[in-house]
């Protein structure tokens, strides 16, 4: 094959004329109004960004100094940029209502290597999610039962590398496993549940606001900003994490009752109910304690125990846990969505793709599942929450550069959301993604490479191949006898 023949195999688009169609095909229930979507959203917004993150980058960890009342900043930062994001995901979410988010706007708008980049990217860093987040219920959970007098042995309650004696996060790998049980049960009761979650979520953060207010001292906001600004800036590249969900969110929009028209509402709206429960809580969780006392698993039990009120803590240690699930939920379905979307185009194999009597694809959901479990079981927090930042950041990188060529290439195309100002606003998302890509840790940095190594050889030796926009793909004979009628 010549260099000519290569690069247009890798850079062929997706038509976007063909999406809707082959959703009809999909197997996916819809089931997902306006505003379970936006619980969904909301769902994977908040959560551990404000019960651990939060603390985390406020108090500071090894060779990370502490930032101090200047989280708040940290979350406006990373709030900006995401927000520039979000409005490119509205405005293809609108015209693109098909499971695969950003891998399905890369393929569609910048080419199949393009979509295949983002969807392995967006694999790993979905996992690796759903590891974060149980190991900061693990965090909650070790608080309440300490709470009622159950102490548990360190070995099973954190990481080796955490320096606490411990080997193996048990809790952690207990609850990435019932999550993948919640979701396998379909997603019609998967919606369901998370709607009434992200309400008793809503409600706890309401209540740890207004009641904490009550016990802030205004003397823990000096200096507000004790280690300068560098460290402010490269907290947000940690606190991004938090602000991202409906990221996951926009996975499910072939699942929603009418995509083009909720998915762009339910971007925006799930972005700025966050935002603003985020500086509500961030202020009062550094005026509740000093940020040098803050506990980093789990700080709003420590800054209510500070001032006197254990039970309080207590409590909201045992609705973190629950609420907190809701994110694991809407991260691992956004795993199974694009395993799925990747595999029914061909870059996967189409094993991957079945779904069973719930509309679900089950293998992927487990499998997804056992891999976040391995990860929360061996991994300290730090180190897998800066692994799903590059990776998001790097989605984000390509969707709002995505949305400004198809805004030219196509401008014919039907838009449900327009984005404003443009191409200022996705820009503006591009340079802020990369900039805070370049905060995060070499490390970081060196495992992202090897993944997308290992990418780039499954593709070149399987998925460019079977591609179904490959005319010579083997997946066009098998799907020829999948629907050929029987004699």
């Amino acid at each position: 094959m010549s260099s000519k023949d290569l690069s247009q195999s890798i850079m062929r688009r997706k038509p976007i004329d063909d999406i809707e169609e082959e959703s009809k095909h999909s197997g996916l229930f819809k089931s997902l109004g306006l505003w379970q979507l936006t619980a969904i959203g909301v769902g994977g917004i908040i959560g551990v960004g404000i019960f651990s993150l939060a603390g985390l980058v406020a108090a500071g960890s090894e060779g990370n100094p502490g930032v101090g009342p200047a989280v708040l900043i940290s979350f406006l930062i990373a709030g900006l940029a995401s927000a520039a994001a979000a409005l490119s995901y509205a405005e293809f979410a609108g015209m693109i209502p098909r499971a695969g988010s950003a891998y399905t706007y890369g393929y569609v708008a910048l080419g199949e290597v393009i979509g295949w980049f983002i969807g392995w990217d967006l694999l790993l860093e979905y996992i690796a999610i759903v590891a974060v987040v149980a190991i900061g219920i693990s965090g909650y959970l070790d608080a309440f039962l300490a709470g009622i007098g159950i102490h548990l042995p360190a070995w099973m309650t954190s990481t080796f590398d955490e320096g606490k004696g411990g080997i193996i996060n048990v809790p952690a790998i207990l609850v990435c496993l019932l999550v993948t049980w919640i979701l396998s049960r379909g997603t019609k009761a998967f919606g369901r549940f998370e709607l009434v979650a992200v309400a008793i979520k809503v409600v706890l953060i309401l209540f740890i606001i207004g009641l904490g207010v009550f016990y802030i001292d205004t003397n823990n906001y000096n200096p507000f900003m004790p280690s300068g600004f560098g460290p402010v800036v490269a907290g947000s590249a940690t606190v991004f994490f938090a602000v991202f969900g409906y990221d996951a969110m926009s996975t499910a929009a072939e699942e929603a009752k009418d995509g083009k028209k909720h998915m762009p509402k339910a971007i925006v709206l799930s972005l700025i109910i966050a935002m603003l429960l985020y500086v509500a809580a961030t202020l009062v969780l550094t005026g509740m304690q000093n940020y040098k006392d803050i506990d980093p698993k789990a700080g709003f039990a420590s800054a209510f125990t500070s001032v006197g009120l254990p039970v309080i803590a207590t409590i909201i240690s045992v609705f973190a846990v629950l609420s907190i699930l809701t994110v694991m939920l809407t991260f691992l379905l956004g795993v199974t969505r694009v395993w799925f979307s990747m595999s029914r185009d061909g870059l996967l194999p189409g094993w991957f793709a079945k779904t069973d009597r719930h509309g679900t694809p089950q293998r992927v959901t487990w499998i997804g599942g056992i891999a976040s479990a391995f990860l929360a079981g061996v991994f300290p927090i730090k180190a897998v929450a800066d692994l799903t930042n590059i990776g998001i950041l790097a989605a984000f990188v390509v969707v709002c550069l995505s949305v400004i060529i198809f805004r030219y290439k196509r401008p014919d195309a039907p838009r449900t959301f327009r984005l404003p100002l443009m191409p200022v606003i996705p820009a503006f998302g591009v340079l802020a993604s990369a900039f805070l890509m370049l905060q995060l840790h070499w490390e970081t940095w060196l495992r992202f490479v090897v993944w997308l190594i290992i990418g780039l050889v499954i593709y070149f030796g399987y998925g460019r191949k079977h591609s179904l926009m490959n005319p010579n793909s083997p997946r066009h004979e098998e799907l020829a006898e999948l629907h050929r009628p029987l004699s």
